[in-house]
Order: structure tokens, then C-alpha cells, then sequence
């Protein structure tokens, strides 16, 4: 596969004003509309559209044709894509969830509970399928080492947590307990640069979203 190269020519649009709400018992929110990145230094999050070319180098080509909204969001740059590529912690790796490239997004919860968490990525190999989330600058243990194994080369819905038993992730066990109602900051930061990011879901009932997944609810 070739190498292919991204160049942004802008700042991608934050919603900085946008709060995303949760009606019942269902939250929705396009990973490019982040209000926020912090710890970027050393990794960032760049939207990819059908049309932007990059300076950063990365291991395959866009995918937005099939995104929801024809937008995405990257970790880059992807230095590690495959077992045999050098794996520098803290650099193209992070097993410790909000250590780097972190994104925000302010939400509206009405109904507080347990909510599990569904993210549609797209991954192509066994180095770029590792997330981590997080909420108000917590991280907690089950909001760690989000994994893919199945559905490669397309948008895959997941919710499983990768242990040290059985690396391809276990069911229900990666969710947030949002103990109160009001606005919440949920991030979500990198584990393995290369990360292809979509949608999250956050529901209730551990149910896989469908297609490219519900629509967002913005907070009037």
C-alpha cells in the first residue's frame, strides 16, 4: 500500500458553542465536531475529508466516502502500522488512557446512569484499532483499551474492552457512569496513533448502533 499525504489548509471548524444532548437514554456525537484537543504535541487529531491532502505522512487513503457526515477524524502521524514497526510508548503508543491526544466534547445529560460506550472506527490492521475514553478529566478503568479485532477495511461499530485475557476486548465492559445530570466534558484520547474515528454512541442499553448510527441531538 502506498503512502499517502494530507495537507490542511485551514483550522478544522470547533464547535465550541455546540453542546450535544442526550434524550432517552442515547447520546450521539460526530467525532470531528470536537470543541477541544489538548496534549497535541507530540500526536494530533486532524479532520480528513474526501478532499484534504496532508504533509503527515499516514499508511492508507481517506476513507470519508463512507463516514458519517463525509468527515473523520485521525490520529497522525501513523508511524506504527504494523507488528514489525517500531513501538515507542508515549510516542505512537499510549497504554495509559488521557496521556496524550486528547479531544473534548461537551454534552447535556438529562438522565444520569451507566452508559455504555459504542465507537465507529475504521481499522485496517493490528496497530491502529485502540482507543481510550474518559469524562470532566477522569479516566476511568472502564473506559480504557477500547479494541477492535473484527469488521477491518470498513466503519465498524465496537464496544469491548481489550484485557489482558483475551486482547480482542470482552463485552459491557467498557461504559461511563455519569452519576449527574448537566453538562459533561467526554474525551477521548489515543492509544495507538493511526486511529480512525468517526461517531460515538453512548446508550443505556448495550445495543450496536446500525449503519452510520443515529443522528446528533444539538442542545437548544
Amino acid at each position: 500500500m502506498g503512502l499517502f499525504f494530507y495537507n490542511f489548509t485551514k483550522e478544522p471548524q470547533i464547535l465550541k458553542e455546540k453542546i450535544f444532548e442526550e434524550k432517552n437514554g442515547v447520546l450521539v456525537v460526530e467525532a470531528e465536531h470536537f470543541y477541544n484537543q489538548t496534549k497535541s504535541d507530540i500526536r494530533k487529531w486532524y479532520i480528513i475529508d474526501k478532499k484534504h491532502k496532508n504533509e503527515l505522512s499516514d499508511s492508507d487513503e481517506s476513507h470519508a466516502s463512507s463516514a458519517s457526515g463525509g468527515n473523520y477524524v485521525e490520529c497522525l502521524p501513523d508511524t506504527r502500522t504494523t507488528h514489525d514497526d517500531k513501538l515507542t510508548a508515549s510516542e505512537n503508543f499510549s497504554n495509559k488512557a488521557g496521556e496524550m491526544a486528547i479531544l473534548h466534547y461537551k454534552v447535556q445529560i438529562n438522565n444520569p446512569g451507566k452508559y455504555f460506550v459504542w465507537v465507529r472506527a475504521y481499522s485496517t490492521g493490528t496497530e491502529d484499532n485502540g482507543i481510550h475514553v474518559g469524562m470532566n478529566g477522569e479516566w476511568p478503568e472502564s473506559g480504557q483499551r477500547l479494541q477492535w479485532c473484527e469488521g477491518k477495511n470498513e466503519w465498524t461499530w465496537e464496544s469491548k474492552q481489550r484485557t489482558q485475557e483475551v486482547h480482542c476486548g470482552v463485552d459491557e465492559l467498557i461504559y461511563l457512569d455519569i452519576k449527574a445530570a448537566g453538562v459533561h466534558d467526554i474525551q477521548f484520547s489515543m492509544r495507538e496513533d493511526g486511529f480512525e474515528f468517526d461517531k460515538f454512541v453512548l446508550t443505556k442499553s448495550y445495543e450496536k448502533p446500525k449503519g452510520t448510527g443515529p443522528a446528533e441531538v444539538i442542545k437548544k
